[in-house]
């Protein structure tokens, strides 16, 4: 093979021997190798150009010369007709006719086998007598790194080239098309066993093939060799670090250049920013996130897939799909198209935000364009489904999932759908669903028993709550507290002659909430335990499950007509702060805020402001202009029922003057006199209705 590829080339090398002709060659900050030649630089199809010989009267007298060629430009050229037998033996004699038979040597070294007989003996046809800048245009052209090294190899025993490490470094760039690092590496210890100096190309060479292979940490150990060897990065070696640093988790190096960046005014590459916006979206810091992307823009850099992908998935993080919507529109105002990435991203940031028509629209788009959606973004789909209560559309998108050939359903798959059939009443879909979980392989987890509990609890299946509860210990499932927070909701929708079945199972669940609860059924309260263990209890339980907690016992005070016992819990979650800013009072409006609450501690809650209302009425305070009640406008995700609904009725039984206001929506709002007038013409005290209606 490598006699053939041999004779292939000699050919090419057989015409009369060129005389030293010379070119520039230099490094540009690209890293690229930049030929300059004064042949190549004219019109091979109007003219050849040939230096004058020493004689120029002989030519002057040639009438093949026409007048005013000679003698004329300071650069001594001739001109030769291109028709004439001449110029075609000069086209063989120029420099571009060389080079192209350099960069077709070159492409028979990466052919030909990685063994120094064959690579030697492509290169046998140069001769003996060949230039340095033709071994850098050689290997300059080449892409296979293991024939690159031999002729390397083979150059350097050939010449005595004065700049010995431009060889070295146009070979390492070939490593680094090949990204093989292991190899470029290898070749600077080379370097330095044949006393080559490297020099600012070979570090920067070094450092964007670590960079290119995801290495940010060998970037950053090649960055830091340079003052050794006497080397001083350039303002973009030093911006090329930002995006280094940065990913290989060095924060304040990655901010520290971008600073002198942005003082010295050196000019920054869009991986550089995206890096820096991804830092600042992991410290939280969104806003700074939006200000390395406006800098961007005002110095005119123009963001590329990878910045806008790491910004809307930071935005997404950050709660903000606005802005999501706003930075997606224009980067495709800017000629980009979404790739998967992209729609990932908006996938996550909508479904964190609720945002469910967006979300759905997403997941459309990507259906139609045969984009496959992984695990993780299905599971993302159906989580935001169970919270806003898209039922059907988690059905369709469950069932798409299950078709799919390259991910199916996993244990958060199956807890999402057991969610969703949970909390719209679908029992027997529920059932199926964790049968067919069952099936799979997944073992249950709290979560998913939870879920089914709270099924059972809806439909008044008692009896089937006890039976899943029972095989939390079968499963080895410890019970948290959101698990008896999610009893205690159930309780609240159990009719009162099968509660007893419950009790058992909270207290094995939670004495201490098992105790409460045995205290909260009895009829009376002796010496205040109930409150005394409940305030022990409250101070037992985390944080985040305190107002569920509350907000269950009140509502289980309320079905069981326990006006007295409700209004001290709703007193002792004042207490503890579980409930914060419930009453609001300004010169100009009194007001109840009742967003937060369950229906029941929103009932006991207007029972004793009505309450305070009329001590205030009683002691002569004076009243403001206005009084409201704020309920929120909103409506539970599986229900058409929602607190203002539910409230203008119960406003309506106890004939109070509060009407809804047309100008702030879930506000009811009264006057003074109307207030005073109403409570003046009360006799007692306001009932609150025997039984909270689940919603």
């Amino acid at each position: 093979m490598a006699s053939n590829l041999c004779y292939s080339t000699c050919s090419l090398f057989s015409t009369p021997k060129l005389g030293r002709r010379t070119f520039t060659f230099s490094f540009q900050r690209d890293d690229s190798l930049s030929f300059y030649s004064k042949t190549s630089l004219q019109k091979r199809s109007v003219s050849l150009q040939e230096t004058q010989s020493s004689n120029p009267t002989k030519h002057s007298q040639n009438p093949q010369y026409p007048p005013g060629k000679t003698g004329s430009s300071p650069k001594s050229y001739i001109w030769v007709n291109p028709k004439s037998p001449r110029a075609s033996k000069l086209k063989e004699k120029s420099y571009d006719t060389r080079y192209n038979s350099l960069v077709k040597l070159a492409a028979d070294l990466d052919s030909c086998s990685a063994t120094e007989d064959d690579v030697f003996s492509v290169l046998r046809c140069l001769g003996d007598d060949f230039l340095d800048q033709d071994c850098v245009i050689i290997l300059n052209n080449m892409t296979n790194p293991d024939t690159a090294a031999l002729a390397l190899t083979y150059f350097t025993n050939k010449l005595k080239a004065s700049k010995e490490v431009i060889l070295y470094n146009v070979t390492m760039k070939v490593f680094r098309k090949c990204r093989d690092l292991d190899k470029a590496e290898s070749l600077f210890d080379d370097m330095l066993d044949r006393g080559v100096k490297p020099d600012n190309v070979t570090f920067s060479t070094l450092i964007s093939c670590a960079r290119m292979n995801n290495l940010p940490n060998k970037a950053v150990e090649w960055f830091e060799r340079m003052p050794s060897f006497g080397c001083d990065p350039d303002a973009l070696t030093y911006t090329s670090m930002i995006d280094a640093y940065g990913r290989a988790g060095n924060v304040d190096m990655a901010f520290g250049l971008y600073d002198r960046a942005r003082n010295e005014k050196w000019r920054i590459d869009p991986n550089a920013f995206s890096t820096l916006i991804k830092l600042y979206g992991t410290a939280g810091n969104f806003d700074g996130c939006l200000n390395v992307y406006e800098e961007m823009k005002a110095i005119g850099v123009k963001p590329n897939m990878i910045t806008y992908n790491n910004l809307l998935d930071t935005m997404g993080r950050a709660k903000r799909p606005w802005q999501v919507k706003t930075i997606y529109k224009e980067m495709t105002d800017n000629g980009l198209s979404p790739n998967w990435n992209t729609y990932a991203s908006l996938l996550r940031a909508y479904g964190r935000a609720r945002y469910g028509e967006d979300a759905l629209s997403v997941y459309r788009e990507m259906k139609e364009k045969g984009m496959q959606l992984s695990v993780t973004l299905y599971n993302t789909l159906l989580a935001m489904c169970a919270d806003v209560g898209y039922t059907d559309e988690a059905f369709e998108i469950f069932e798409d999932m299950k078709s799919s050939e390259n991910c199916q359903p996993d244990s958060w798959t199956f807890s999402s759908m057991i969610t969703i059939c949970s909390c719209s009443g679908k029992v027997s879909e529920a059932e199926a669903m964790f049968n067919e979980m069952l099936e799979v392989g997944f073992e249950p987890n709290l979560f998913v028993l939870t879920s089914l509990i709270q099924c059972y609890g809806k439909a008044q299946r008692t009896d089937d709550v006890v039976r899943a509860l029972n095989r939390l210990p079968e499963l080895g499932i410890t019970p948290d507290d959101r698990f008896c927070g999610c009893l205690l909701n159930v309780m609240t929708q159990t009719p009162k002659e099968e509660l007893g079945k419950l009790v058992e199972c909270v207290e094995k669940s939670n004495s201490k909430l098992g105790y409460v609860v045995k205290l909260l059924l009895e009829e009376q309260d002796i010496e205040g335990d109930f409150k005394k263990e409940a305030t022990e209890l409250f101070n037992s339980i985390s944080n985040d499950v305190k107002k569920a907690y509350c907000n269950c016992l009140i509502d289980l005070c309320v079905n069981l007509n326990m006006l007295e016992k409700a209004c001290k819990l709703l007193e002792l979650g004042l207490t503890l702060e579980v409930y914060t800013d419930i009453q609001s009072r300004s010169p100009t409006q009194w007001s109840l805020h009742l967003k937060s609450l369950s229906l029941g501690a929103a009932l006991t809650a207007l029972h004793i402001w009505i309450n305070d209302l009329s001590k205030a009425l009683e002691s002569g305070e004076e009243f403001p202009p206005l009084l409201g009640i704020n309920t929120g406008h909103g409506k539970h995700k599986y229900s058409d029922k929602g607190l203002a609904s539910v409230f203008e009725s119960h406003l309506k039984e106890l004939n109070a003057p509060f009407h809804d206001s047309p100008d702030k929506v879930g506000w009811f709002l009264t006057t003074e006199a109307a207030a005073k007038s109403w409570l003046e013409s009360r006799s007692s005290l306001v009932s609150v209705p025997a039984k909270v209606t689940a919603s």
